[in-house]
């Protein structure tokens, strides 16, 4: 069952990586542009701190977390899952993506709540601030 399902997510996002508009980066993670910030505005390092608003969601679109309706999440991006540490270097302030990330770059095999191991990740991601 397990290896079925993350056998499903690989093809999902094999099939989402080949959409138009998907834009792929590094290491299995994509992303689709939603709204730009400004192109010249600055982009974060690993060592910086982070303020977004996100919303993440599995590939059945279960949502397991959000800051939307609350507090923008603030943190060093290098205390994140690697999929953001490889994906939000790309981002400049005020950008909107929709990030997808394989099981690898996000809790591989290991479950969390509301998250089955094997997961790929799909965050809707804001960058409103670098610290």
């Amino acid at each position: 069952m397990k290896k079925d399902y993350a056998i499903a997510n690989r093809e999902w996002l094999k099939a989402k990586a080949s959409e138009p508009g998907v834009i792929h980066i590094d290491k299995g993670i994509c992303y689709k542009v939603i709204s730009r910030g400004r192109a010249d505005g600055p982009s974060p390092s690993r060592n910086s701190v982070v303020v977004v608003h996100y919303t993440g969601k599995t590939i059945n679109g279960k949502k397991f977390d959000s800051s939307r309706g609350g507090a923008p999440l603030a943190c060093r991006l290098r205390d994140l899952i690697q999929g953001w540490i490889i994906a939000l270097p790309h981002m400049h302030i005020g950008d909107k993506w929709e990030i997808y990330i394989p099981a690898e770059m996000g809790y591989g095999k290991f479950s969390q709540p509301g998250i089955p191991g094997g997961s790929t990740l799909i965050f809707e991601i804001e960058l409103l601030n670098i610290g």
